[in-house]
């Protein structure tokens, strides 16, 4: 790893690590493409200071390596135990579950989790999960039902914390008996009815619905995407 560019050296770093662009875009919360445009397309021209930092703190190089100031070395942060939903200074680790929500006919809920859990940088965590990170989990999208937003294999970020009693107009994951669907509500607050509407105009909404007939899980707020 002797050439100086900082973007030689992360492209070097991810594929010795085994890391791709899309997660560790994820990882600063950045749009899943942020990272391979760095890199392929100098676009931005240097990481920001915070992102740099962190990118640093996750592989455990120095700054200087990614283009900061010279520093002594970070150590790299282990992987969370499976089952461990730990948060410390930098991270919030985020459990997979294995389970699938269906955006389109309906899909069967499994249980338990898969793989290591997903490591969002705190600060940005935080900022978007305003009941707290304590509910927090991730699930795979299944179906077509949801498109554009959503598409079929879509990893999405609920937050069982945000459910019935902060109910509002939004993407929410909904048990139906087994089955666990992902629908956008439309509220009526004054009634306590919702219209269950999917985006893609294939689907017709199914509305007025009694907020007691669905059991609502909690509210999707992030969603991220490999491309294909």
């Amino acid at each position: 790893m002797s050439d100086g560019d900082p973007r030689a050296v992360l492209d070097a770093l991810i594929r010795e690590r085994g890391e791709d662009y899309t997660s560790l875009s994820r990882l600063i919360g950045r749009n899943p493409a942020y990272i391979q445009q760095f890199i392929k397309r100098g676009v931005p021209r240097k990481l920001d200071e915070e992102d740099r930092a962190t990118l640093a703190r996750y592989l455990g190089v120095e700054e200087a390596l990614l283009g900061g100031p010279e520093r002594q070395p970070a150590p790299r942060i282990a992987p969370a135990a499976k089952g461990a939903a730990r948060r410390d200074a930098d991270f919030v680790a985020v459990p997979r579950l294995a389970v699938r929500a269906s955006a389109g006919p309906g899909a069967v809920s499994a249980e338990g989790e898969i793989g290591q859990p997903f490591l969002f940088d705190a600060a940005w965590l935080r900022a978007v999960a305003t009941a707290g990170t304590a509910g927090l989990s991730l699930i795979r999208a299944s179906g077509d039902s949801m498109l554009p937003t959503l598409a079929d294999g879509d990893d999405i970020l609920v937050d069982r914390g945000d459910g019935p009693d902060r109910l509002r107009d939004g993407i929410y994951v909904l048990r139906m008996g087994e089955v666990l669907l992902v629908k956008r509500l439309l509220v009526d607050p004054a009634a306590r009815r919702v219209t269950i509407a999917s985006d893609n105009p294939a689907y017709p909404p199914i509305p007025d619905c009694a907020l007691d007939d669905i059991g609502v899980v909690g509210r999707v707020i992030w969603g991220g995407r490999r491309f294909r």
